[in-house]
């Protein structure tokens, strides 16, 4: 998960208690009181929280610490499960070209416009954006579907279909989901 950033941001009493408990955290903390300092700040870390006493709006990755005083190891555990919450909506996220496809909530959006998907929709999608080549029907009907490939059954073009259309309804986009003579590929 790599090292876990810890910025404490106009919030001077909490940082000096984190800063003097130190290695025993095993956690990297830093202070910062300016917001264009705080943003150069983020930019070095891929993994990172920020801690301060009120919510500010333009603030990612916050975690808001109001409620005082608080037992430190209620405190440390608080950052933990911030940290997790990251992680988990992190590696709920895929990208797939110009969308973003959200594993959590079943959706697929880009820009301001969103398309609910179904499970089976998105197990598609994520299996056809994996390979660089095309992918054969009997192959998606094994590995998306469980299927053995020599039950006849149309249920991946019917699907390919289905999702194609309301690909095309919402984002508009007629090559999202590309047919090959030996199978279907997203670029």
């Amino acid at each position: 998960m790599g090292s876990q950033n810890i910025i404490i941001y106009k919030f001077t009493g909490l940082y000096q208690i984190l800063e003097e408990l130190g290695e025993d955290l095993n956690l990297n903390i830093t202070f910062e009181d300016r917001e264009d300092f705080l943003n150069e700040k983020v930019k070095n870390f891929n993994n990172y929280l920020i801690i301060s006493n009120k919510k500010y709006s333009d603030i990612h990755n916050q975690f808001v610490l109001d409620n005082l005083p608080i037992n430190i190891f209620k405190l440390i555990e608080k950052i933990n499960i911030e940290f997790l919450k990251l992680q988990f909506n992190i590696q709920s996220e895929v990208r797939v070209n110009n969308y973003t496809i959200d594993l959590n909530s079943r959706e697929m959006f880009t820009k301001n416009i969103k398309l609910k998907l179904t499970e089976k929709e998105i197990n598609i999608i994520t299996y056809l954006s994996k390979s660089d080549k095309p992918v054969a029907v009997d192959e998606l009907q094994e590995k998306v579907w469980s299927y053995q490939s020599d039950i006849e059954t149309h249920t991946v073009e019917t699907h390919i279909y289905r999702l194609r259309k309301k690909i095309l309804n919402t984002f508009n986009d007629t090559n999202f989901i590309i047919s090959e003579k030996n199978g279907y590929q997203i670029k």
